[in-house]
């Protein structure tokens, strides 16, 4: 049933409004909108401005025509999302780095940056949620659903576009830490071919492939435990899942990759099941050319009590 709680119409903006700010304005009239639906409004251009999209710290004059589309009420339960206090205090305190242009945050393990193919809602969806005073935010770049670490969000358009050319151009560093099976032989680049394929469940995978596009992914030794290694992993392009085809493929997957994991290790890999399983993929660091003041900006996403629970275990020298 498609019912309407907001009808398409005009209103005129009258002397007595004038210079408020309109998503002031639009809070008083609208209350039972929430208003974090009244900026992604604003944002996706459902309430305009003169038959234009507007920013809300915009101040109203006299004349001015407010357009108000319909908002359709099975939309808003869709996109609205219903988190606890504990739930927003808990994101909140990944936030590592924010200012005007970005927000930076330690992105948790296990939590999609985006909703699409069956996921209600992630990340970037959760913080337009909590933070409905940041009227336009954007992911810079992704990270697998699975992977934890430095997750970069941009405020402003311009920005977003200035430091996507900066990942064209290769001018961002990025640098994951991983701990893999067995012993990676030596510090090297690998240089392989990706491709994405459908595979027999119809799901995205990514295979080396020679009609696939280039890419390489330099591996460095941290240090060796028993059965496992702990690697710096710095990708040099940045294709989807790059990071562990390339440790699949050269016989060290990283530990409790459920997609890219062979057999054989996945049943080795029951003996750390008490340790509470997670991709061990960490984005750790990312440097970059800050798009507003052009100073070299240096973020860290220390490694979560889970991860580091893991590096603990093995370096105890359990052997199998």
């Amino acid at each position: 049933m498609n019912r309407k709680i907001v009808p398409k119409y005009k209103i005129i903006v009258k002397k007595n409004v004038c210079f408020q700010r309109i998503d002031n304005f639009l809070f008083k009239t609208f209350k039972k909108l929430p208003k974090s639906m009244i900026y992604r409004c604003l944002r996706i251009g459902k309430i305009r401005l003169n038959h234009k999209k507007i920013k809300p710290t915009y101040k109203l004059k006299k004349n001015d025509i407010i357009t108000v589309f319909a908002i359709n009420v099975a939309l808003i339960k869709k996109k609205i999302l219903k988190l606890k206090q504990s739930t927003i205090n808990f994101f909140l305190k990944h936030i590592i780095y924010e200012d005007d242009h970005l927000l930076i945050i330690n992105k948790p393990t296990g939590i999609s940056v985006h909703s699409g193919s069956g996921i209600n809602f992630g990340i970037i969806e959760i913080f337009r949620e909590i933070r409905p005073d940041i009227f336009f935010l954007e992911l810079v770049h992704r990270l697998d659903k699975d992977t934890s670490g430095v997750l970069m969000l941009a405020k402003k358009k311009s920005i977003l576009k200035k430091l996507h050319q900066q990942l064209r151009d290769k001018e961002i560093y990025k640098e994951y830490k991983a701990i893999v099976y067995g012993h990676w032989p030596k510090n090297n680049i690998v240089d392989l071919p990706l491709l994405r394929i459908k595979n027999l469940n119809n799901k995205n995978k990514v295979c080396i492939h020679n009609n696939g596009k280039s890419s390489q992914t330099n591996f460095i030794v941290q240090k060796y435990y028993p059965n496992t290694t702990l690697l710096s992993v710095i990708p040099i392009t940045g294709r989807t899942h790059q990071i562990r085809v390339h440790a699949s493929y050269s016989g060290h997957p990283i530990l409790f990759d459920n997609r890219y994991g062979t057999k054989e290790i996945k049943k080795t890999e029951k003996i750390y099941k008490k340790n509470n399983m997670r991709l061990l993929l960490h984005a750790q660091t990312v440097i970059f050319i800050h798009p507003k003041n052009q100073k070299k900006i240096c973020i860290y996403a220390p490694l979560c009590k889970n991860f580091k629970k893991y590096v603990h275990f093995f370096s105890k020298n359990i052997h199998n």
